[in-house]
């Protein structure tokens, strides 16, 4: 399953995973496939919303999706789980 590594604009960094839950938040959101999108749009604002979902998700409170959001954070990456543990 494909995770997120988040690091914020402090240096914090975290992990979420990107849930069924997630994926459907992103297709209702986006109103579309969740791999088509990132195949045929393929921008980063996609993966930043994804990263705005998943620590929303996760209790934290967050400022809505946008400039000031994105201003706190300074690297989103999508990783792969290690299938070897």
């Amino acid at each position: 399953m494909a995770k997120l590594k988040i690091t914020r604009a402090t240096g914090d960094v975290s992990e979420y995973q990107i849930t069924p839950a997630i994926e459907y938040a992103f297709e209702k959101h986006f109103n579309g496939s969740f791999h088509k999108i990132f195949r045929e749009r393929e921008m980063q604002s996609d993966v930043y919303w994804l990263a705005w979902e998943s620590i929303r998700r996760s209790g934290e409170v967050v400022k809505p999706f946008g400039e000031e959001f994105l201003e706190s954070l300074a690297k989103v990456e999508v990783t792969e789980d290690d299938p070897n543990g």
